[in-house]
């Protein structure tokens, strides 16, 4: 079990090259600056994972300091069918904002029939705020439109060292709509749930983790899962919790994870003290990326969460048929 810090103003993750110690706990809004200075294993990205009844869709801009990429990957559910284009943009640099509505950011990676465009806008008021995303490849256009209406995130700062440090935002549950168009063919999206995860930090070379998201609407109430492993063993930080009706209810033990990673029907159980949860796949993503000093293989299998998490009050809840992913990735970069 974790004991973590929650909190509540406005932190620097960052003093310079090193970790603010004042930063190390987590939150339940996007409280942390996340200027890094110096280069150097910095690493920033934004990622949009996106379940509907029809599609999957997940899209990336990232940036290492060497190095920056756009990519975009969708599933028609209907027929199995995937289709990924990503493009690589060596010293590249995307303009990543602070924190979320910050602005527009836009990133165009790649050459000719590798070109990947993406831009995400968010336009933040009283009542919520809204992210239109637009990704323009060969063969591919995607327009979404993400509600993000007021609720609770996930903000989780994992010290590895002064040096090495990740700061990693999970915002749950917000409703998405939009066009899918492959090949000329526009589809409507569908209707789902869009899982923002934003990260900012100085990694080592050499990483291994396990992330599960979930979210849907059990009887009236709209809930979420949000769980991870291996990356932060050992750290005193978790990023694991239950979003159930916009409350934010942290999990502090590390999981237990059980699955077979390359069996596409193998279920991905997660268990700790306060919860049992498992997700049964309807497809096995396989994704290997080799490109001398930066390799990726990761094993994301997309399905439906069944299972049950004690919230902080100490009522159990239903997490049954919440929709959402889990994955085990491992990277060199």
């Amino acid at each position: 079990m974790t004991v973590e810090r929650e909190i509540t103003s406005i932190t620097d993750l960052a003093h310079g090259r090193r970790l603010n110690p004042a930063a190390v706990g987590w939150s339940r809004s996007p409280v942390f600056r996340t200027a890094i200075s110096g280069w150097g294993r910095t690493k920033r990205w934004e990622y949009w994972g996106i379940v509907t009844d029809r599609f999957v869709v997940g899209l990336t801009v990232a940036g290492l300091d060497y190095l920056a990429n756009c990519a975009v990957y969708v599933l028609d559910r209907s027929t199995g069918v995937e289709t990924v284009r990503s493009g690589i943009q060596p010293f590249g640099a995307p303009a990543f904002g602070d924190q979320p509505g910050d602005g527009t950011l836009h990133f165009a990676a790649g050459l000719g029939s590798t070109r990947v465009t993406i831009t995400i806008d968010d336009d933040d008021n009283a009542a919520g705020a809204t992210t239109t995303i637009r990704v323009r490849a060969k063969g591919m256009e995607v327009d979404l439109a993400v509600c993000r209406p007021p609720h609770d995130s996930l903000g989780v700062v994992v010290p590895w060292g002064e040096k090495r440090f990740q700061y990693t935002l999970k915002d749950l549950a917000n409703p998405v709509g939009g066009t899918v168009t492959i090949d000329g063919r526009r589809h409507d999206l569908g209707e789902g749930w869009a899982v923002l995860d934003r990260g900012r930090g100085r990694w080592p070379y050499s990483n291994v983790w396990n992330w599960g998201a979930g979210s849907g609407v059990v009887g009236d109430s709209v809930r979420a899962i949000q769980v991870g492993g291996k990356w932060t063993d050992g750290t005193g930080s978790t990023e694991n919790g239950i979003l159930v009706d916009g409350r934010m209810h942290k999990l502090g033990d590390d999981l237990e994870w059980t699955y077979e990673a390359d069996t596409p029907t193998s279920r991905w159980r997660v268990r700790g003290e306060r919860l049992d949860a498992s997700l049964t796949p309807f497809h096995l993503r396989r994704d290997i990326t080799e490109l001398g000093v930066l390799a990726v293989k990761t094993r994301q299998a997309f399905g439906t969460w069944n299972g049950s998490a004690v919230l902080d009050d100490g009522a159990t809840v239903s997490l049954n048929g919440l929709v959402g992913w889990a994955e085990e990735s491992r990277n060199r970069w």
